[in-house]
C-alpha cells in the first residue's frame, strides 16, 4: 500500500531535502524515524528537491508499507522528529500517486524585509535599498512569456530540459515585507532564487526590460543575477 504524507519544515539546519551521503537532509532525518517506527528500511519519495536552508510550509511525500501504520502514528512520528519538521496527517492514497511526478503545480514565495529584525533570521532575506516594485512586476510580465529558462538554472544540473510553464508571477507588499509569488508545473535547480537575484537588479534600475529579455533569450546563468539566499525561500504549495 502507497501513503501520503504531508508536511512542512523550516530548512535552515538542514541541506536540502534530497538524501546525501556527506551531510543531514530532511529525506534522512524523516527516514531514520520512520525505520525506528516501522522496524525496517522505509524510503521516501518528496514532491521535490529544495536546496540547502529553503523551507516549505507544504511539502508532500509517499512511501510505501505493507499495512495501515497504527492510530498513533503520526503523533509519534512528530514526537520522535526534530522540533523543525511537522508532519500534518498521513493517510493511504493511489497506488498510481506519485509525490514527484504526480504533481501539476508548484508554488514558491520568496521574502525580503528592509528593517534589522531578530525575529526574522533564517526566515526573510534583510535587503535594505529601496526596491521599484512596478517595474519588478513589469518584469514578471516579461518573464510570463517565455518557456525556457535557462538563463536561471543552476551549471552543472542535471535537467533533462530547461523547459518550464510559468502560470503566474508577482511581487506584492505584506506587511513590512516583499514577497514574491511563483506558481510553475516545474522548476530548475535554483531557478527562484536566480530570477529574484535579476529581479532585485530590476528593482536597483541596474537592468531595464529589454535587457531583461535579452537575459532569457541567451540562455547563460552567467548574464542572470546572482542567486539570493536561500533562507528567504519557502515551497507553499503542490497541486495534483
Amino acid at each position: 500500500m502507497k501513503f501520503l504524507l504531508k508536511l512542512s519544515y523550516n530548512g535552515s539546519n538542514y541541506n536540502g531535502w534530497q538524501r546525501q551521503d556527506n551531510a543531514i537532509s530532511i529525506q534522512q532525518t524523516i527516514e531514520n524515524v520512520l525505520n525506528i517506527l516501522m522496524g525496517k528500511k522505509v524510503e521516501v519519495v518528496g514532491c521535490g528537491r529544495t536546496d540547502t536552508g529553503v523551507h516549505a510550509l507544504c511539502y508532500y511525500a509517499h512511501f510505501i508499507n505493507d499495512s495501515h501504520p497504527e492510530v498513533t502514528f503520526v503523533y509519534k512520528l512528530n514526537a520522535m522528529l526534530p522540533p523543525d519538521i511537522a508532519i500534518a496527517y498521513c493517510r493511504e492514497t493511489d497506488e498510481d500517486y506519485h509525490a514527484r511526478f504526480s504533481a501539476k503545480t508548484r508554488e514558491y514565495k520568496y521574502f525580503i524585509h528592509d528593517h534589522k529584525d531578530p525575529f526574522l533570521i533564517n526566515r526573510s532575506w534583510f535587503f535594505h535599498q529601496p526596491l521599484d516594485l512596478d517595474a519588478m512586476n513589469r518584469a514578471c510580465t516579461i518573464l510570463m512569456e517565455y518557456d525556457d529558462f535557462a538563463s536561471f538554472c543552476k551549471k552543472g544540473a542535471d535537467n533533462k530540459t530547461t523547459l518550464c510553464k510559468i502560470y503566474h508571477a508577482q511581487w506584492i507588499k505584506e506587511e513590512n515585507r516583499l514577497v514574491f509569488i511563483i506558481r510553475a508545473d516545474r522548476f530548475l535547480r535554483n531557478m527562484v532564487r536566480a530570477i529574484v537575484g535579476t529581479m532585485v537588479e530590476i528593482g536597483l534600475h541596474k537592468l531595464d526590460m529589454h535587457e531583461f529579455r535579452l537575459v532569457i533569450e541567451g540562455r547563460d546563468r552567467g548574464n542572470s543575477g546572482a542567486s539570493v539566499p536561500a533562507c528567504g525561500l519557502y515551497l507553499t504549495d503542490v497541486t495534483y
